[in-house]
């Protein structure tokens, strides 16, 4: 599906599903109910071992990973540091704060938002990839960065959002049951960068199966089971531009949880420890914890770039 400033058309309505999408939503299904009569560490650990056993029946992909950047410590705190990068973000903060974005409905928190701004607009990337659109919280932000450096790249700037639903669907206005003002589409033309913003309905690994674009920025945040991280990777490696970031949300390293509320979601680290262990050059790097607060009175974040070791 395409969106302009005006409008947002649907390019696979039924958002056809694979195997292993539907085997997760199954899975997702008999998840909650356990959630509602049984202790949290007890379902966590059924969970663990759940998608444990669904990677086993998956087969071995091939995966290059020679088109990622390399980080270091000290080139993401120069990054977080920077002095321009905070005067920018202070400037699109009071625009974007206007527009009222709920907070706590599943998608990113505040102070990852500011992380993806940074990390955008500090690589100087001029186009991106976003899987998870929801109420359109990190795709604001993510297309805010890019119009940073829209006069850069000669007004090339793009970024390609996709969602399973129809996320500005105008019957349904989905935005409304999160206590958000704008659907997504209105969001990014309250900020004057609606046009630079495609949106795509349908399921990730279909979008990154017949995508032909290439990015430099590729955001991980839709399904976060094991089984569909660990076939997103190898497929966004493919669209990757040479010294491009691949960014995981919802990474808990050790399977360990991040905040006191004791939350855990296993599939991103899982994926990544198949990737590695078949040999593939990655190694995520979690942000730990951010300038910033996040969430949960912390500044911790569950955000990793996904790196060549």
């Amino acid at each position: 599906m395409q969106a302009s400033m005006h409008t947002t058309s649907a390019l696979n309505p039924k958002a056809r599903k694979t195997k292993t999408e539907i085997h997760i939503l199954n899975f997702a299904k008999i998840k909650e109910r356990m959630r509602r009569v049984l202790p949290q560490v007890i379902t966590q650990r059924w969970e663990v071992m759940v998608q444990l056993r669904g990677m086993e029946r998956v087969k071995t992909l091939s995966c290059d990973a020679s088109n990622l950047r390399r980080f270091d410590e000290a080139a993401l705190g120069r990054l977080f540091a920077s002095e321009e990068n905070e005067i920018s973000w202070l400037d699109a903060a009071k625009k974007v704060e206007a527009l009222g974005i709920p907070d706590g409905t599943g998608g990113v928190n505040p102070g990852d938002r500011r992380a993806l701004y940074y990390l955008i607009k500090g690589m100087q990337a001029s186009s991106a990839l976003e899987f998870g659109t929801h109420i359109g919280a990190s795709t604001v932000h993510i297309a805010w960065a890019l119009s940073a450096q829209h006069s850069k790249h000669e007004g090339r700037a793009k970024l390609i959002t996709v969602d399973i639903k129809d996320v500005n669907d105008p019957v349904r206005k989905p935005w409304l049951e999160y206590g958000a003002k704008y659907s997504p589409a209105e969001l990014l033309n309250e900020v004057g960068v609606g046009s630079m913003v495609e949106f795509v309905t349908e399921t990730s690994l279909c979008y990154l199966g017949r995508c032909e674009r290439k990015f430099d920025f590729i955001f991980l945040d839709g399904d976060h089971s094991a089984e569909v991280v660990y076939h997103e990777i190898p497929a966004a490696l493919k669209l990757l531009n040479q010294n491009g970031v691949i960014l995981l949300h919802d990474y808990f390293p050790d399977l360990r949880p991040l905040w006191s509320e004791g939350s855990m979601l296993p599939g991103p680290f899982l994926a990544v420890e198949r990737l590695r262990k078949e040999g593939v050059n990655v190694v995520a790097k979690p942000l730990g914890k951010l300038p910033w607060p996040t969430k949960f009175d912390s500044n911790v974040t569950s955000l990793a770039l996904l790196l060549r070791e």
